[in-house]
């Protein structure tokens, strides 16, 4: 089985899209270390993401990205130690077989897309990145393309844990 294979097929055309921007673009962008590929895919003005700081109680989650360029600047941050670290497997493998998104719900020109982590990465010190969090992503379609509106990220998964 390919690992970075959509598993929307073309004619359900706005999860395949949402799949290719969220998980395909994203692992690829986050790798390159290439925000330039994913600036595209987000509604700047009006753009805002919660971080869950990885508890169940929402409300000890905080609004830590009131604007685009707070959390592209964390991304870029997460993007440099992740490369700085060394894997003992490919990581871009590693990072498809971990990911899961495939509860998408689409309404009109709306969607919630639930992308979630679980699995570890293997190091090459031995250790493991355990990867085990969940993201809730909001994207509406702008001029016919899927744009990201805001998210909550980085909640335990699953939920309550």
């Amino acid at each position: 089985m390919t690992l970075d294979k959509n598993p929307f097929p073309a004619g359900d055309a706005d999860r395949h899209a949402l799949w290719e921007m969220l998980v395909r673009r994203d692992i690829d962008a986050f790798l390159g270390q290439d925000w330039s590929m994913v600036e595209d895919d987000f509604v700047a003005e009006s753009f805002f993401g919660m971080h869950a700081h990885f508890l169940s109680d929402a409300d000890a989650w905080r609004l830590q990205f009131p604007t685009l360029i707070a959390y592209r600047d964390e991304w870029l941050r997460q993007a440099r130690e992740t490369a700085a670290t060394k894997f003992a497997e490919p990581l871009r493998e590693a990072l498809f077989r971990v990911t899961n998104m495939r509860d998408i719900d689409v309404d009109g020109d709306r969607a919630v897309l639930h992308k979630k982590f679980n699995g570890s990465v293997a190091k090459a010190d031995g250790s493991v990145d355990r990867l085990k969090w969940q993201t809730l992503y909001f994207c509406t379609k702008v001029s016919g393309r899927w744009r990201i509106a805001g998210f909550v990220g980085y909640m335990p998964h699953p939920l309550g844990s």
